[in-house]
């Protein structure tokens, strides 16, 4: 357990794991340089094809027509994804390995080749029994020799296309440059032979040939069964008919309608027209004489001749006097029978018949007439109507076989069309499988490349010191992730809630100034007003052995002594004023007697080791104080080491301060 905090601790942490650190790179370097020259040697043959839209693999509508300029593929999926699986399909695999095997059989020219291949043969051998042994025992399944074959020639085929690209890029990798060529070659050509053979259209001819007659037969029957149907309704389709009736029944319609609102109308004329009649006088005057009524020509002239006398009168009366009143209601009985006389008086007449009696008869005549003519074209409407109707109803009746006839004609025309744009388009088709011609072309032959793949030795050995360093790196990383052990005291008091006393420098490295500073730390937490009253006693325990708990004591007690104070180790009586006693209850886990020294210590501290003492470790023994007494008073680090030599830490200073 490190805290990193600078640089400096980033040292400490890789001179801690110096020894991990070159044991990983030299490991690392050692398998390099093995494996550069020691792992099997891969070559690889590289081989492309072209695939262009074709039939085959063209996704396309149905009306599209032959030998068309441009197909677009379809978008729905990749064709080329369907030849790659063709091409690294099981069966083309095991026509390749039966052919590398008929290929491998003999052995081959030249000393090297023929010790490889008897090494191999030998090798295999050997793997042969140790697969019968697995196999017995159910711990492999049994493969024949052509199957181990398959599957280790899959292994190391690859096909593959780039995005948006119609080119499959082949590549084969395998122990000999020029059998990895011929590989790839016969893997081509098989592809090729077998794509052919699975595409191949021999029978494609007669199908369409044989069903063009089916459907011929078929569209001449359905035309003989529509003629006669369409002969019954006397029209060249039931949708015509249909439209012709329907026609003929809303003219006559809108004619009787017409006729029924004519008729409507005449005879609201005559009831209006007699009525008209009745209230006419049969004859009128056309002549009449007229004078002046003589009676009231004579009342006029006596009330003239009394409003004379009432002149004369009131020059020599006042009105209301007798003679005026008199007078005056004679004028208002003249007046009265004046007013009841007629003014004229008619003294002969001359009469005729009436002529708007006569022109109304006349009308009336021939409004009858009309009526009787509009109600028999309405009568002659309605029959042709219900004909018409009845017409229509058997024409709708036989509407639905007409159209199951009439789409069944055109399904066959349709496929009647079809059948014979493919009966040619199969005709070819078959003339191109018999010529072996496809969509697929090798546009790159299988290539022999001498240069190996696998492994890049030169590469690797320019690596192998980076690789090392890293891998040295990575280590200490991974082993400063695991270490649990206690290298310095910064994180103790966080981790374990117990205060640090002091961290006592290794004799090694420390100079004797460290060390008495650390002694005097330990000094300094010691109640020294109590040590004079009434004297201390102080546990020091440890739960290892050899975790310094001794030196400890040692160290202290002398300069207990320098200090003017009485020092008792491990004494059987209580501590006296003055007097301070050192009780040593090292090896906790191992010796029971350690906690009897404890109980007698006033406060309890707990030694542990750097480098050496484990979180685990100090928890189990902290626990375990802890539930014997409750407490632990502090924590001692001992033998604290600086791991950075001084040398390191010295030019790290001068480039500081250069810098």
């Amino acid at each position: 357990m490190i805290e990193i905090r600078s640089l400096r601790d980033l040292l400490r942490l890789f001179f801690i794991f110096r020894r991990e650190f070159k044991l990983a790179v030299i490991t690392t370097i050692v398998v390099a340089v093995l494996g550069a020259f020691l792992l099997p040697a891969r070559y690889e043959s590289d081989a492309r094809l072209l695939v262009k839209p074709g039939r085959d693999n063209t996704t396309v509508p149905i009306e599209a027509g032959n030998r068309q300029t441009l197909i677009a593929p379809s978008t729905q999926h990749d064709p080329i994804v369907d030849e790659e699986k063709m091409l690294t399909g099981r069966p083309i695999v095991h026509i390749v390995a039966e052919r590398y095997l008929a290929m491998t059989s003999e052995p081959p020219q030249g000393f090297w080749k023929t010790t490889k291949f008897y090494a191999k043969k030998a090798i295999g051998s050997v793997l042969d029994g140790v697969r019968s042994v697995l196999q017995f025992i159910g711990l492999a399944e049994k493969q024949s020799p052509l199957e181990r074959l398959a599957t280790s020639l899959e292994k190391n085929f690859e096909a593959s296309h780039e995005p948006g690209s119609s080119v499959i890029e082949i590549s084969f990798k395998w122990d000999d440059p020029v059998v990895a060529q011929k590989i790839v070659e016969t893997w081509v050509d098989a592809y090729l032979e077998e794509r052919a053979r699975i595409l191949g259209r021999k029978s494609l001819h007669t199908f369409y040939e044989t069903e063009g007659a089916k459907v011929a037969a078929t569209i001449l029957s359905l035309k003989e069964e529509l003629q006669g149907r369409l002969k019954q309704i006397d029209s060249i389709s039931v949708q015509a008919r249909l439209e012709n009736l329907t026609s003929q029944i809303n003219r006559i319609t809108d004619a009787k309608v017409g006729a029924q609102n004519q008729l409507s109308g005449i005879r609201s004329f005559l009831i209006n027209a007699s009525q008209q009649i009745k209230n006419q006088p049969a004859e009128v005057v056309t002549m009449r004489e007229v004078s002046l009524n003589p009676t009231q020509l004579d009342l006029k002239r006596q009330l003239n001749t009394l409003q004379v006398e009432r002149a004369r009168l009131l020059r020599t009366y006042l009105p209301g006097t007798p003679q005026v009143n008199q007078i005056e209601q004679n004028i208002r009985d003249l007046e009265a029978l004046s007013a009841q006389e007629a003014t004229r008086l008619e003294r002969s007449q001359n009469t005729a018949p009436n002529s708007l009696v006569i022109n109304v008869k006349q009308q009336v005549i021939d409004a009858q007439l009309q009526e009787r003519k509009l109600a028999g074209q309405i009568e002659d409407y309605d029959k042709t109507l219900e004909t018409l109707r009845t017409e229509r109803d058997q024409v709708m009746t036989d509407e639905p076989e007409l159209n199951r006839l009439t789409q069944q004609l055109h399904t066959a025309e349709k496929s009647y069309a079809l059948y014979s744009e493919n009966l040619e388009q199969a005709r070819i088709d078959h003339e191109l499988d018999s010529s072996q011609i496809s969509n697929i072309a090798l546009i790159e032959h299988a290539t022999l490349n001498p240069a190996r793949v696998f492994p890049k030795s030169l590469l690797i050995l320019l690596l192998t010191i980076p690789a090392g360093v890293a891998v040295g790196l990575l280590t200490i990383y991974v082993l400063y992730l695991l270490d649990q052990r206690i290298h310095d005291g910064t994180r103790l008091q966080e981790v374990f809630h117990v205060p640090l006393w002091s961290s006592i420098p290794d004799m090694q490295d420390a100079t004797p100034a460290a060390l008495t500073a650390s002694i005097y730390r330990l000094y300094s937490l010691l109640p020294i007003d109590r040590i004079a009253s009434e004297g201390f006693a102080l546990g020091l325990t440890s739960a290892r052995h050899g975790e310094g708990v001794g030196f400890i004591i040692e160290q202290l007690q002398q300069l207990l002594v320098e200090r003017g104070h009485q020092v008792t180790v491990n004494g059987g009586e209580a501590p006296q004023p003055g007097e301070v006693l050192l009780l040593d209850a090292s090896a906790l886990s191992a010796n029971p007697q350690a906690f009897l020294i404890l109980r007698r210590a006033d406060q309890i501290v707990l030694v542990i080791e750097a480098r050496t003492s484990t979180v685990p470790t100090i928890e189990n023994a902290l626990s375990l104080l802890t539930t014997a007494f409750g407490k632990v008073d502090g924590i001692i680090l001992n033998r604290r080491r600086f791991e950075v030599p001084a040398n390191v830490l010295a030019r790290l200073n001068s480039w500081r301060g250069a810098a």
